[in-house]
């Protein structure tokens, strides 16, 4: 019963997310951007970044994960495994700090 009570809040989650998407993804009038294109290179990647941060609020719980957390602790597990380490959470905390996507540049 608490399975299909976990499956039924996913998909309402998941009906309100498209809900999301499509209220906040209206396309903008064309002509209406800044003069310079530095401006616009600027406002386009401060537009997508907004839009991915909602997209990633509106996500399921277990989409969220599977897109943002799920590979890299699998990465950080399987490098956790062949190492072996005495404190194997300090390592795999370190690994996950050092290899963190949003970090690299």
């Amino acid at each position: 019963a608490g399975i299909n009570r976990f499956e039924t809040n996913m998909t309402e989650e998941a009906d309100m997310a498209d809900a999301t998407q499509d209220a906040v993804s209206a396309p903008a009038e064309a002509g209406s951007g800044p003069d310079h294109p530095d401006q616009a290179q600027l406002a386009e990647k401060a537009a997508t970044e907004a839009q991915e941060k909602i997209d990633a609020q509106a996500l399921p719980i277990r989409a969220y994960l599977d897109q943002t957390v799920v590979p890299i602790l699998l990465q950080g597990l399987s490098d956790l495994v062949k190492a072996r380490p005495d404190d194997p959470v300090e390592y795999l905390a370190a690994y996950l700090m050092k290899h963190n996507p949003k970090n690299k540049k």
